[in-house]
């Protein structure tokens, strides 16, 4: 990880900023430098992916900076995926998982309610070595696609987070080489573009949407083997998608090229226009699946 971070600008004043960030364990991210990466880039809302913690690390970060703390954990495998969200922003609501008691074992949606927009944190599942959970990633894709449709119905969505999936060929490196690679195969590439169609309320990938022709700089990870950050072998696998209405409000995403080291995945940062009614002041409250784990 960097040892300065002065490449950091200030946040526009009327903006708020929005990381996501797949920290591949967030315990071993602590010792690689995650904590000061926090403490430099000092976002509104963070969520993280793959924490892979078995309970709320409850002395992580300071409550008197992000008071509003959520974690969703694997129930279902210790030590696996896992997701948690920081947020300096008080949450109308919160919500773990998709409401589906086959796909919520695993820790891997949150979803905070603010005043003009929904929240979605989320580590959607890898199809797996040889493909083997190529039908539940394709179920999965159906289910988010219904439920992000669901929050759509009363405010437009923010869904954020390693999406495990490079939508099109200018999103990998080597797209002739993994055709039936997990996070490239037809199957899941025409999952993401349903979810982008959305019916009712189309959404719109951010950061392609800025920057449509972003080759490497728009990769987010990277593979330990073979030294893939120093061949630039990297992939697109983490998203700002917003409904098409709150596009108008983004102002940029920025993929933090420099921070590589504590995850085999980069930040991603979201600037968003402000308004007025997204401070929420009524109290927040939790609704919680069975597997949802939540400090007390």
């Amino acid at each position: 990880m960097p040892t300065s971070y002065d490449f950091i600008a200030a946040k526009p004043d009327d903006c708020y900023k929005v990381v996501s960030y797949n920290v591949n364990s967030l315990s071993a991210a602590c010792k690689k430098g995650f904590k000061e990466y926090l403490s430099a880039e000092d976002p509104d809302v963070i969520c993280l992916q793959e924490t892979k913690a078995n309970q709320p690390m409850a002395f992580l970060v300071s409550k008197k900076l992000y008071p509003f703390q959520y974690w969703h954990c694997s129930k279902s495998k210790k030590g696996y995926a896992g997701t948690a969200v920081f947020s300096k922003i008080k949450p109308t609501s919160v919500a773990y998982g998709l409401g589906s008691s086959g796909l919520d074992t695993e820790g891997r949606v949150i979803s905070l309610e603010f005043g003009t927009f929904h929240f979605v944190a989320c580590y959607v599942p890898n199809a797996g070595d040889k493909l083997v959970r190529l039908e539940r990633r394709m179920e999965w894709d159906v289910r988010m696609n219904e439920y992000l449709a669901s929050l759509e119905a009363t405010k437009p969505v923010v869904y954020a987070g390693d999406l495990n999936v490079a939508h099109h060929e200018i999103d990998l490196a080597r797209p002739d080489t993994n055709k039936r690679s997990p996070g490239f195969t037809i199957e899941e590439r025409d999952g993401f573009t349903a979810l982008l169609n959305g019916g009712k309320h189309p959404r719109i990938d951010a950061f392609r949407k800025l920057y449509p022709d972003a080759l490497a700089e728009g990769y987010t990870y990277f593979g330990y083997r073979s030294n893939c950050r120093e061949k630039n072998i990297g992939w697109r696998l983490d998203y700002f998608v917003v409904s098409e209405s709150l596009m108008q409000r983004v102002k940029d995403v920025i993929v933090r090229n420099e921070c590589y080291g504590a995850s085999d995945h980069l930040p991603i940062v979201l600037y968003l226009t402000k308004a007025a009614s997204d401070d929420a002041t009524t109290p927040a409250s939790d609704t919680l699946t069975k597997d949802a784990i939540v400090p007390e």
